[in-house]
């Protein structure tokens, strides 16, 4: 019996109940295993804007192409897919795609698919009107308000990890939460794709940094689902780079190629620093993110049609004074928004913006960035947010404190998201008919049946008299998140996992270890 199958009655078991008690962040109503959102995406350029944009794109795949770096096995595919192949060195190759090509051979991506969780309860659906939160990913440092700025450790990762597992406002367990820089490079990924299947039961992403591995990252996902689970299942995602502007290197290609062969899904984002790796203008950056992300969604096709594949965008501005990223400001908002609208009119799900800032610590600045960023995924009909919670110092650091800060935002995003349901009995008439006028509502039917799910109730904002804020020692919204998150870790209980399933991870980790020396670099 696979693990999957050991727990999808404890799944069904393990939901959580809806009883509302005095403390905060009781929403019940809210918890669902991913956003089925309620309101409409915003179009921000009309018909004419969207296909000058996606003609650039085309010309620039027709007349500029990609180049390809050391995988002459992705380079053969889309010669017979039709490419213009020019060899540019023993190990380049310069491909060019004629307009409409890389669309047609995007024609058999699956525009919705389930990534499975090992608790079924916890799967998730990534693609049309369905939004999934994960934390951030990759950052080399993590930071609270005890111990400062530090690289990050495995103890800091799987600390993560469950607080990721521990909010009801997270759907996903991420990836990279980040860098474990105590454990050799070439190892850390069995420790990290571990972390997330014995500390938490959501979905995860697994290693893409070299492609033997992305085949072990597959390969403890057999140990874990069953080997034929996973043939007809996507269980993990690649969160793929490339190498703006217009490369795709070897370890990436064939990185997608290990996932696509196996059936499993994967994201692919060009990551565009306006001025530097991609024109300075929005619209510019927008048309380079659309040719690459194409290209590279593409290469699963060919692999193996119809595995899942999420087009994505990270974009963002530059401090031209310092040649500093910014993160957080309006013009990579409004590049999210188009890219929402591209990625509906490709018909592919999508994965862009989060909880991005510059500010070094879990202050206004950081939460002030965080949410032009965080609101243009949600406007813009993001499906997958990677960086949903604890992105500071420009994704060089995760902090704790804005993780939790973030994942209360994540929640009020649940209720925004939900939009405004109009009945006759959310209309409240008999609510005001019940007293008359000039009395108020506190004790009227349609108060005490609705109190407990009208609004959103936050697990860390101070809403109380300022006299009261002040008598219990005036503490800011920072100390209040360091408080929480030790609160949540000393609580946390890992969720079960059948002892031989664990047993023969452990033993899969210890032999691929022993295989190979220590690499640190």
């Amino acid at each position: 019996m696979t693990e999957v199958s050991r727990t999808r009655a404890r799944g069904r078991r393990s939901r959580p109940h809806t009883r509302r008690d005095s403390a905060p962040d009781q929403n019940p109503h809210l918890r669902v295993p991913f956003i089925t959102r309620r309101i409409p995406p915003y179009d921000l350029l009309d018909e004419e804007a969207l296909v000058r944009i996606e003609q650039a794109a085309d010309r620039i795949l027709a007349e500029i192409g990609m180049e390809f770096r050391e995988d002459p096995e992705t380079v053969e595919l889309f010669r017979q897919a039709g490419g213009k192949v020019r060899q540019v060195s023993p190990e380049t190759w310069n491909i060019k795609f004629e307009p409409g090509m890389i669309r047609e051979i995007l024609r058999t991506a699956p525009s919705r698919f389930t990534q499975y969780a090992r608790n079924p309860a916890n799967s998730v659906e990534i693609g049309g009107d369905a939004m999934v939160f994960a934390p951030s990913y990759g950052s080399p440092f993590v930071m609270d308000l005890d111990k400062g700025r530090r690289y990050g450790t495995i103890e800091d990762f799987q600390n993560l990890v469950k607080l990721a597992q521990s909010s009801p406002w997270l759907h996903h367990s991420g990836g990279t939460i980040c860098e474990p820089t105590d454990i050799p490079v070439n190892k850390r990924h069995l420790d990290m794709v571990y972390a997330h299947m014995r500390y938490s039961d959501r979905a995860f992403l697994g290693s893409i940094t070299a492609p033997e591995r992305a085949r072990d990252s597959i390969e403890m996902c057999r140990i874990l689902f069953g080997p034929d689970f996973v043939e007809q299942n996507c269980v993990i995602l690649g969160n793929f780079n490339t190498t703006s502007p217009l490369v795709l290197d070897g370890i990436t290609t064939r990185g997608i190629r290990e996932y696509a062969s196996a059936g499993q899904g994967s994201i692919h984002l060009p990551f565009l620093l306006g001025g530097a790796v991609s024109p300075l203008t929005m619209a510019g950056a927008i048309a380079q993110c659309l040719a690459e992300s194409m290209t590279s969604c593409a290469l699963t096709q060919l692999v193996r049609p119809g595995a899942p594949a999420v087009l994505a965008g990270f974009l963002s501005s530059m401090s031209l004074r310092s040649g500093s990223p910014t993160f957080g400001t309006p013009e990579p908002a409004l590049g999210s928004l188009v890219m929402g609208q591209l990625a509906r009119r490709l018909g592919m799900p999508l994965r862009c913006a989060g909880n991005f800032s510059t500010s070094k610590q879990p202050d206004a600045q950081a939460m002030q960035q965080s949410m032009m960023s965080m609101m243009s995924a949600i406007q813009g009909g993001a499906n997958y947010i990677l960086h949903s919670a604890g992105f500071l110092d420009g994704l060089l650091s995760m902090s704790y404190e804005k993780f939790v800060m973030d994942t209360d935002m994540c929640g009020a995003l649940h209720a925004y998201l939900r939009g405004i349901e109009v009945t006759d009995d959310t209309l409240g008439v008999e609510a005001l008919a019940e007293k008359g006028p000039g009395e108020h509502l506190f004790g009227t039917e349609h108060t005490l049946r609705h109190y407990q799910s009208a609004y959103w109730d936050s697990a860390l904002n101070d809403d109380q008299p300022f006299e009261s804020w002040e008598e219990q020692g005036s503490i800011d919204a920072a100390q209040r998140a360091n408080t929480r998150w030790k609160s949540i870790l000393d609580q946390y209980e890992a969720p079960p996992m059948n002892a031989d399933t664990d047993e023969a991870l452990q033993d899969f980790i210890a032999r691929k270890k022993a295989s190979m020396k220590d690499a640190w670099y």
